[in-house]
């Protein structure tokens, strides 16, 4: 495995990152600034990134743009569409416009979305989608939705690569909700005074933000190998990545979140500062398609 990103993949990862940060939320009164969403969306859409797969792309390069996404907390649907588009493509249905994954009986990832796709073992079905009904993540919508149809199957190992590729992108949101929340942090601690001093010069705050630096490079090694695998690996073991990925992951993303917080000090537990909404995205990710260290033969502490 070469871990390192060819010339198209950095683009790609450049090209997310500057759409996220110019029409990402800066702030969290911009998480209502209907016009920007409006932007969001238009751009977006224009990019084709929610069929990345169905035009050829690797696991690697869907992580990447999720991983962009995440950190800039990206309040466009993304994990959805791709996830949905994935399972029509391989069970032989139609992908369309307006699509979204349908996770624990609700529409995930739902603005904008017409129709929600539930992979259920190897089924594939179809519902519409109804009213939202709002959740903890701020950034990303749920709705209820209607009678699933069953519209196709697929096969053994598409259904096990499809959810592999389902726990690497919430991996990836994940790794990018850290990132976002350390550089949040970080800045905090380089402009934040205590006593004529900026705060990120005391080792008790610093220490802290070396040690959230090392669970996101972690993290970064991690998934990189498990988005890898999606397509190189056979299923099983692609599956197997795909857990200690996500379970890593969302382990380190809550720790960042929460050291990000603390470096904040009293102003973090407020509601206008970001680092609540990079916590809540990351508890949500987390209960997406969760995983428990008895589902992988490798012990976690």
């Amino acid at each position: 495995m070469d871990v390192r990103l060819t010339s198209e993949q950095q683009q790609l990862r450049d090209a997310a990152a500057k759409l996220a940060d110019d029409l990402g939320p800066g702030s969290v009164a911009e998480l209502d600034d209907a016009a920007r969403i409006d932007r969001l969306e238009r751009a977006l859409a224009g990019t084709g990134w929610r069929s990345l797969r169905s035009d050829g792309a690797s696991g690697v390069e869907v992580a990447i743009v999720a991983e962009e996404f995440g950190r800039a907390l990206v309040d466009a649907a993304f994990l959805g569409p791709v996830l949905a588009d994935e399972a029509l493509r391989c069970s032989g249905g139609q992908p369309a416009d307006g699509l979204t994954v349908a996770v624990a009986g609700a529409a995930f990832d739902a603005r904008g979305a017409r129709t929600a796709v539930r992979v259920d073992g190897p089924a594939v079905a179809t519902a519409p989608v109804g009213e939202p009904n709002g959740g903890a993540d701020l950034t990303r919508t749920r709705a209820a939705v209607g009678e699933f149809d069953a519209v196709g199957t697929l096969d053994d190992d598409a259904a096990v690569r499809w959810q592999a590729l389902a726990l690497v992108i919430t991996a990836a949101d994940l790794v990018g909700v850290s990132r976002g929340a350390l550089d949040l942090g970080v800045e905090y601690a380089k402009i934040r005074e205590q006593y004529g001093k900026s705060i990120g010069s005391y080792q008790a705050v610093a220490h802290l933000l070396a040690e959230s630096l090392t669970l996101v490079e972690g993290s970064i090694s991690i998934l990189r190998h498990a988005a890898w695998a999606v397509d190189e690996l056979d299923p099983a073991e692609a599956l197997r990545a795909a857990r200690v990925a996500k379970l890593y992951c969302a382990r380190a993303a809550r720790t960042v979140c929460e050291t990000s917080i603390q470096v904040h000090g009293g102003i973090g537990n407020t509601w206008e500062c970001l680092a609540h909404v990079y916590l809540r995205r990351a508890l949500t990710s987390t209960e997406l398609w969760p995983v428990k260290l008895e589902e992988i033969d490798l012990g976690l502490s």
